[in-house]
């Protein structure tokens, strides 16, 4: 850089090298600040909509869903409260409601029940949220928008009514696993020894939960399912899918990311690949930095283009994040990173926003071309998902009183035996009987 300098500066820059330098700090940093003035005017022209986030688990975890203890504008132990996503440009959040595998054949939908009731009262509680069920107020929304999400189907204990009940309280969003089997879909984790599968990804239920959610305008979320299952998934939705924090495989060889095969399936679909910011997925490793992330990106755009690229960073869901993206106010620096790669304010107002309300839109159009077909009926058989929680709906046996009193049969028998064996047994000590 000096050199330049010497070369432009002619005659004075050798007689003075320090001026020189005190031009080349100045440049830079000029250079950077205009940088950052470029990207916070973008991200305030295409507010970031994150289609992942776990803020409702860590308020169960750290307090009990009592939110009557905190402030959310400002929560400690956290990566995501109200002032770090407005620092963040963040203008619409996917909230999971997420349980545990470990809920599953027990209290999985009670458990999401709360985890929506929570997320439901963060948005009505705080002027600056506002809770959205459609792309149109989501677009809209001149707050801090909030979507809600269920995060694993086994938070709906494999049923299609529980599927439609989630809806109305304005889930918009399901991931068909999380690190375990469903009965019928397969996980990318094998964590959990839930329902093991064999050469079965997708079951009959399982299409029809793919068919009801396209019914109800729900977005089916691939994040967490396995290769074939999301395979199985994109051949038959009418409407787009997502990976709602999901990275490249190229990138980083960890099975929660897509490989470029996948990546082609999912552009034929018209869905969204929405980029996780964990260390584990984009740096395979527990420390990476804001480069690890944008090769990511930079991957997925030479595969497959821009237009089906978003941002699901997974904050307060994983446990470590690249440096200089450890939480939700740190976006900017990530877009900045891009920009400085040569992506188009076209490309990056997609990949901010635009992408995903576009998928949003088509899952909602695809619902209205539905709109005549009634509720789907199926029930999923006992023996693909038996445990001991599960009650099989019959009515009892009659008892009558009568019949309640009286001996059975086998009872009789018994007691004849007995009293024949007592007489024998007396004759034969007492021959005066």
């Amino acid at each position: 850089m000096l050199s330049w300098l010497i070369a432009k500066g002619g005659h004075d820059s050798w007689i003075n090298p320090a001026k020189s330098l005190v031009s080349c700090m100045f440049f830079v940093l000029t250079s950077g600040s205009n940088m950052r003035e470029r990207t916070l005017e973008l991200m305030k022209k295409y507010p970031l909509i994150d289609g992942h986030n776990d803020l409702a688990l860590q308020l169960r975890i750290l307090h009990n869903n009592k939110l009557s203890q905190i402030d959310l504008h400002n929560v400690s132990n956290v990566a995501t409260d109200i002032n770090r996503l407005k620092t963040g440009h963040v203008g619409a959040q996917v909230f999971a409601a997420y349980v545990m595998c470990t809920a599953q054949e027990k209290d999985a939908v009670r458990l999401t029940l709360e985890q929506i009731d929570v997320i439901r009262r963060m948005c009505s509680e705080y002027q600056e949220l506002e809770l959205v069920t459609s792309a149109e107020a989501l677009n809209s929304s001149k707050k801090i928008a909030c979507l809600i999400s269920i995060e694993g189907g086994h938070s709906i204990d494999s049923s299609l009514a529980a599927l439609r009940m989630f809806y109305q309280l304005g889930v918009r969003s399901m991931a068909l696993t999380h690190t375990c089997n469903t009965p019928w879909a397969e996980s990318s984790s094998k964590l959990y020894s839930f329902y093991p599968r064999s050469n079965n990804s997708l079951t009959k239920f399982g299409k029809a939960v793919v068919a009801e959610m396209n019914r109800l305008g729900m977005i089916i979320d691939l994040s967490h399912s396995s290769w074939d299952t999301a395979q199985a998934v994109i051949q038959i939705s009418r409407a787009p899918v997502t990976f709602s924090h999901s990275s490249a495989f190229a990138v980083c060889k960890h099975d929660r990311n897509i490989p470029d095969w996948l990546l082609h399936m999912l552009k034929e679909n018209k869905g969204l690949v929405m980029v996780n910011m964990h260390s584990r997925f984009v740096a395979c490793s527990d420390s990476g930095n804001i480069s690890n992330a944008a090769d990511h990106f930079d991957h997925i755009k030479k595969v497959i283009g821009a237009e089906w690229i978003g941002i699901g960073g997974d904050y307060d869901g994983a446990s470590r994040f690249p440096h200089g993206l450890e939480d939700v106010s740190k976006y900017p620096a990530l877009i900045q990173e891009l920009l400085l790669r040569g992506w188009s304010e076209e490309e990056l107002s997609g990949v901010l926003r635009d992408n995903f309300l576009r998928v949003f839109g088509e899952v909602e159009r695809v619902r209205d071309e539905l709109k005549g077909t009634i509720p789907a009926e199926e029930q999923i058989p006992f023996s693909e998902a038996a445990n001991p929680c599960r009650l099989v709906l019959r009515p009892p046996k009659p008892v009558t009183l009568s019949t309640r009193n009286a001996p059975s049969h086998a009872q009789s028998g018994h007691a004849a035996v007995f009293a024949m064996v007592f007489a024998m047994l007396m004759i034969h000590f007492n021959p005066l009987l």
